[in-house]
């Protein structure tokens, strides 16, 4: 805990040697010194005439919130203008109208010519002001706030530079953030053909330039440059092939055309990457944002400090491969060529990595051992997560067996006609099946997943970018390296690409113009994560697998345990595992209820009662904390209910509409759970672990979907297709179908094409 005045602030291991910039963004939330430079669109309103208020007091707070981490924060403001704009245009107007109402006599005020104001006497005007209103915005968080005005001839007098050197560092000492700006009221104008002599010459000339210059002075880790742009575009924005660049290396300037400057402010795009570039070369990270957009500036920069994807990084280091960007453009790319095979050639594919599989046996395996070896040594992972992350020779065996099930079923997937219709003479309509586009699958501990889902994603077409868990790198690595071989035998090698990259999962949620479904294999907590992260991009999966299952009253004795301690106990980790027992009140204190506790404390299952069992009982276990509890271990709950009515209703308050079960003999209950229970998989008489892609015969699953809309329960290849319409036509227009036009709708259904009997 530091103290400054009486106010106490937890601070956070920040240090590290200055003189070389962070290499990845994910570094940044290191940074111990910080300087934010808000340029002229970002303090300013839209009318250049006053200040932006509202932007302001979210700035000031990002501020605060990092300085009271223990960072050592600086701003390099403009404004002062704008804002002495504002405040001389009131004092004319006043003054015009008391004269005009002397003179005239009248109160009524005619139309006033305000004169261009020169922007010293606005800056003038306007820096008090600001000053003022920044030190009313910083007290509002306890911290104190310092106001210097340089010049360029302050950085070029090496007394005053020493002077302005020891002033910072003391303010920085006592936790006070200063503000600094050109004094624009005596500014002279720039030094010609000065700038970028040397990591120790820049011509001070905007606030671009004297941030740079003071970073690299101050020997700042990060400057954070925000201006009324994304970041930096390899074209001008707005034009129709820009593109928004990530991370921009020394030497790219070639690569980058530069547009006009911005509404407001000295420097355009050009002046901020020079100064940027001075400021990296001289060992200060840096990163180009966008301060004014309403939906991120009240986050923008505590999100640049803790490494998310916002704006342009500059960074001396290039990545050894492309970058995930590039990766999903050459899965689209790939994945079209991928499409527009023969069906044979997609089958081949996959019974060539079929084959991979248990021929490279040995090397995969001992990758896999190293990720158990590194997980068990690091502690990190739970026992359910480390029997995900296991492969075995079983395992891969029943892969590729899963895999040729997916070859055999995938010849006709794509491009298969479902509705024909002759719309009139000679203008036929089809419907048919095609990829849906880029798919990004983002698994935890489930290096068998990889394979499958390739699989999937080369049957139907589509291209994917694999995010594996770090837990299971070695294996996600051979995998990935086995399912490009097998698409290599068709040229078709990068359909499927494996993210490397330091990329945070809710950075790739945000590529929505790059990717068009996200499918999360995980914990439910990843999935609920990707929902909320994902900006744009549907996500087809469940956040929670809490299924139940219902004994009746007509339950047959012999089917009850075998049924539940299949669905509990076989895999408890599954999220198609038994969560909730719900049991009939009529078969408390019966033999059948007496050799269900008996089995669950055999096989050690630990039980929690829910509120109506708990009631029953003199001596009752741990009652439950909340009956949505997806335990994903050797653990259930066990409730009451009074009728299979009241079983539905439990299982749709309760549940997560993923796989529900009831155990009866009684046809009539049976067929009213099966039609009433509205989950994604119901079942009668049936494990609740049957709920798989394999078991189902679709070879594989992506994952199980528990949303309405497209997939729902095991996906797989018909989850991952979608439908376009083709129409053949002969000279046709819609006028010739109008009221007096030569031409009728017909509108006939027509017969589809015979399907593949193989």
């Amino acid at each position: 805990i530091r103290r400054w005045s009486n106010i106490p602030f937890i601070t956070v291991p920040l240090s590290r040697a200055h003189g070389k910039s962070f290499a990845h963004r994910s570094e940044l939330k290191h940074a111990k010194r910080i300087v934010v430079k808000l340029g002229s669109a970002v303090v300013t309103r839209g009318d250049e005439c006053g200040l932006a208020l509202g932007r302001l007091a979210s700035i000031v707070e990002q501020v605060s919130m990092l300085q009271n981490q223990g960072r050592e924060m600086m701003i390099v403001t403009s404004g002062a203008v704008a804002f002495g704009k504002q405040r001389l245009r009131h004092e004319i107007l006043l003054s015009q109208s008391v004269r005009q109402a002397l003179h005239s006599g009248q109160s009524q005020l005619k139309d006033m010519a305000i004169p261009v104001l020169e922007a010293r006497a606005c800056a003038a005007a306007g820096q008090s002001g600001l000053m003022a209103l920044y030190e009313a915005m910083f007290t509002q968080y306890s911290i104190c706030a310092a106001q210097i005005l340089v010049t360029n001839l302050d950085f070029h007098d090496e007394q005053k530079r020493r002077n302005l050197n020891g002033t910072l560092h003391e303010l920085l000492r006592m936790n006070i953030v200063p503000i600094i700006n050109t004094n624009d009221a005596v500014v002279p104008p720039p030094e010609p053909n000065s700038d970028l002599q040397g990591v120790n010459v820049i011509s001070v000339k905007d606030n671009d330039s004297l941030a740079a210059r003071l970073a690299v002075e101050m020997k700042t880790d990060l400057l954070i440059v925000l201006s009324d742009v994304e970041g930096l575009f390899d074209s001008p924005p707005g034009s129709d092939d820009a593109k928004l660049i990530d991370i921009f290396y020394p030497g790219d300037q070639q690569s980058v055309t530069f547009g006009t400057k911005s509404r407001v402010g000295m420097g355009g795009m050009e002046a901020k990457v020079k100064a940027a570039l001075w400021a990296l070369q001289g060992g200060t990270s840096v990163v180009i944002a966008n301060g004014t957009h309403p939906k991120i500036s009240g986050h923008v920069i505590t999100d640049i400090v803790e490494g998310k994807k916002v704006g342009t990084f500059f960074s001396e280091v290039k990545p050894a491969g492309p970058t995930v960007e590039q990766q999903a453009e050459m899965a689209r790319a790939g994945g079209r060529t991928l499409a527009a095979l023969q069906p044979e050639q997609r089958a081949e594919i996959i019974y060539r990595l079929a084959d991979l599989l248990t021929d490279q046996r040995e090397e995969i395996l001992l990758a896999n051992k190293k990720d158990l070896e590194e997980a068990e040594n690091k502690g990190r992972l739970a026992l359910p997560l480390l029997k995900r992350l296991s492969l075995s020779t079983s395992k891969l065996n029943s892969l590729a067996i899963g895999l040729r099930q997916i070859a055999a079923s995938s010849q006709d997937s794509v491009g298969r006609v479902i509705r024909r219709t002759r719309i009139a003479k000679d203008l036929d309509l089809e419907q048919v099946t095609v990829p849906i586009g880029v798919l990004l699958v983002i698994f935890e501990s489930r290096p068998d997943c990889l394979p499958q889902v390739s699989a999937l994603a080369i049957a139907s077409g589509n291209g994917l970018l694999l995010k594996g868990g770090k837990e299971a790198a070695h294996s996600n690595q051979i995998l990935h390296h086995l399912t490009q071989e097998a698409l290599s035998i068709h040229g078709v090698r990068d359909a499927v690409q494996l993210v490397n990259t330091r990329e945070e999962v809710e950075d790739l949620c945000r590529l929505d113009k790059l990717i068009d479904l996200i499918i999360p294999r995980g914990s439910s907590q990843l999935v609920r994560n990707i929902q909320k992260a994902a900006k744009g991009i549907p996500v087809m999966g469940h956040s929670e697998g809490i299924c139940h299952v219902y004994v009746d009253t007509d339950a047959s004795v012999e089917k009850v345990t075998r049924i539940i301690r299949d669905s509990k106990c076989e895999y408890p980790a599954a999220c198609n595992a038994l969560e909730t027992l719900l049991i009939h009140r009529d078969l408390l204190r019966t033999p059948l209820f007496d050799q269900i506790i008996d089995m669950l404390r055999v096989e050690q299952v630990k039980i929690h009662a829910g509120p109506k069992f708990a009631s029953y009982l003199t001596f009752s276990p741990s009652e439950v904390k909340s009956l949505r509890t997806e335990y994903g271990d050797l653990e259930c709950c066990i409730e009451v209910v009074d009728s299979v009515q009241e079983a539905v209703e439990h299982i749709h308050k309760y549940g997560s509409s993923h796989t529900d079960v009831i155990i009866t003999e009684n046809e009539k209950t049976a067929e009213f759970f099966l039609q009433h229970v509205d989950s994604a998989c119901v079942f009668w008489n049936a494990s609740t672990r049957f709920s798989d892609g394999y078991r189902f015969g679709l070879g594989a699953e992506v994952g199980i979907s528990t949303s309405r809309i497209h997939a729902r329960g095991p996906v797989g290849i018909e989850g991952l297709l979608t439908t376009k319409w083709l129409l053949r036509g002969n000279n046709h227009v819609v006028s010739d179908f109008s009221e007096h036009g030569s031409m009728k709708y017909l509108h006939e259904s027509l017969p589809l094409p015979q399907r593949n009997a193989s």
